[in-house]
């Protein structure tokens, strides 16, 4: 059975923005630090792919990547789904509560009418629009890091959408090293999509390959709120190594194990 490795893609989506590049602002992980990977919590990570051959030299395993890409310094990935949606509507009603509060009070009571509806759009927050130019998120509204609206008016940091991978290629690739894809899933955290690869792991040697990751920045146009799309690439690498199956238990070759007569 194919050995999975998660490959995790964090990135200081801010920060890139900002610099224009992932240089810098991308640290990678995965789950092969203790089996030879290099350059953990980096940019320069080299994943660490141990291949195995049977003794007629054929390919006695496969190794599958699953790549997770990440934002850092936004909602983290293990909220509830849907969580921004509940928080909109939520700030819905709470803002036709103090419409309808607004509407009944009496004539001439109370605070400025212009002060109060102010407050009502603070509270309904900022709603990004979609476009076709965007592939960007769904409409949705502005949160900050705390679950919480952001104004229109407001200076206050926002929570950006998780950067979204939209190829693999490069050296391993065109080497046929590996065969990347995005495939469908379940998965409440990837939202229903993730890349993964097989790799050919009879090929020992280290081979470079990029990821073409696409980030969003919140701009206005015109008179709307929109995820404008930023396209920016990262590089990683693949180190593979070779060697014999050999039996978990006795570190030599694959067969019966060793059980004495005894145990019988």
């Amino acid at each position: 059975m194919p050995q999975q490795l998660a490959i995790i893609v964090l990135v200081d989506v801010a920060n890139a923005l900002e610099t224009k590049t992932l240089e810098g602002n991308t640290y990678l992980f995965d789950n092969m630090k203790l089996q030879g990977s290099e350059g953990q919590g980096t940019g320069g990570l080299i994943t660490a792919i141990h291949g195995s051959y049977w003794q007629d030299g054929s390919q006695a395993t496969e190794q599958v990547l699953n790549w997770l890409p990440y934002s850092l310094g936004s909602i983290p990935p293990t909220v509830p789904r849907g969580y921004e949606a509940d928080r909109a509507r939520e700030t819905d009603r709470q803002a036709l509560r103090e419409l309808e509060s607004l509407v009944l009070k009496p004539a001439g009571q109370g605070d400025d009418t212009a002060a109060q509806l102010s407050q009502i759009q603070q509270t309904l927050g900022t709603r990004t629009k979609t476009t076709r130019r965007t592939r960007g998120p769904a409409s949705q509204k502005v949160l900050d890091v705390t679950g919480n609206v952001v104004a229109p008016d407001s200076t206050a940091g926002h929570s950006y959408p998780a950067p979204v991978i939209t190829d693999i290629y490069g050296e391993a690739v065109d080497k046929k090293i590996m065969y990347p894809a995005e495939y469908g899933s379940p998965d409440m955290v990837t939202d229903g999509w993730y890349w993964s690869a097989t790799v050919d792991s009879t090929r020992p040697g280290t081979y470079a390959y990029t990821m073409a990751i696409q980030l969003h920045r919140l701009a206005h146009q015109g008179s709307d709120w929109i995820w404008e799309p930023v396209d920016l690439t990262c590089d990683s690498a693949l180190k593979i190594t070779s060697e014999p199956k050999r039996n978990a238990f006795t570190k030599a070759g694959v067969g019966m194990l060793p059980i004495p007569p005894a145990a019988f």
